[in-house]
């Protein structure tokens, strides 16, 4: 959604702030979602659609949007975070930033200390380039289990973690030593060695829930990743049951037993 989509509410002269506080909830989402996907560009501009409406306000704003700000970097921070940085710089940046805010009185300056407080957040994220942020990771994998029933594509789950699609792709290989397309794949077999070991499910159902194409590929595709097909997989489980030769063994023995006393 661009940002000139925000309906256009007139300002009530004596509380300019609730027009700032709407605008600034209507961005959050988006705002956030930049951050998390590295973008510095959008994210500035977004920044700077909220500045536009601060100055706005007029002279009624200082004190009030001083708490939104605040507000606002927090927010920005968790983000921050979630996407690769430190928490513990974000934590002492913020602390440095807050200090700042308090002696601010200037348009200019207040503008500047907001631009300042993204710029540096985008800096720590970068400094961790190395770092694979689990929480997103792991919201992405979650997906893609719980979804293995159908076709799924990487630009789905990226976006739903939150990830650029380029981005999610550089961090599974870094993380898992593989593409995405392997990965789901893997997820596929596992699932399908499951059910196989734990269910009396025909191959045609394990097929279909796990998301091959037919029961054809499922054989395919098992047969390439555990050397077997998924019929000499399930025969090659051990059973739970006593062996039957062994329980007639027993069974004959007592008898004689029996015969005996």
């Amino acid at each position: 959604m661009n940002t000139n989509d925000f309906p256009a509410i007139p300002l009530l002269e004596h509380r300019p702030y609730d027009r700032i506080r709407e605008l600034y909830l209507f961005q959050e989402p988006m705002l956030l979602d930049a951050i998390r996907r590295r973008d510095r560009g959008e994210a500035r501009r977004i920044i700077n659609h909220v500045l536009v409406h601060i100055y706005s306000a007029g002279e009624e704003r200082s004190d009030l949007l001083k708490g939104l700000l605040l507000e606002l970097v927090v927010m920005i921070s968790r983000a921050a975070v979630e996407a690769g940085a430190l928490q513990s710089e974000v934590l002492g940046m913020n602390f440095r930033f807050l200090t700042e805010l308090a002696d601010i009185d200037d348009d200019e300056d207040l503008a500047a200390w907001l631009r300042k407080t993204l710029e540096n957040v985008f800096s720590t994220i970068e400094r961790q380039e190395d770092f694979t942020p689990p929480l997103l990771i792991g919201k992405a994998l979650d997906f893609m289990r719980t979804n293995l029933h159908r076709d799924i594509s990487r630009d789905e789950v990226a976006r739903h973690a939150a990830i650029s699609p380029s981005h999610f792709s550089r961090l599974l290989k870094e993380r898992t030593g593989r593409t995405f397309s392997e990965l789901l794949r893997q997820c596929r077999v596992d699932l399908a060695c499951e059910l196989l070991r734990s269910t009396e499910q025909s191959l045609a159902q394990i097929a279909d829930t796990c998301g091959f194409c037919d029961q054809a590929h499922f054989t395919r595709v098992l047969q390439d990743v555990k050397g077997k097909t998924p019929g000499q997989f399930r025969q090659a489980i051990p059973s739970k049951h006593p062996d039957t030769k062994q329980t007639h063994r027993h069974t004959r023995r007592a008898r004689l037993v029996r015969a005996r006393m």
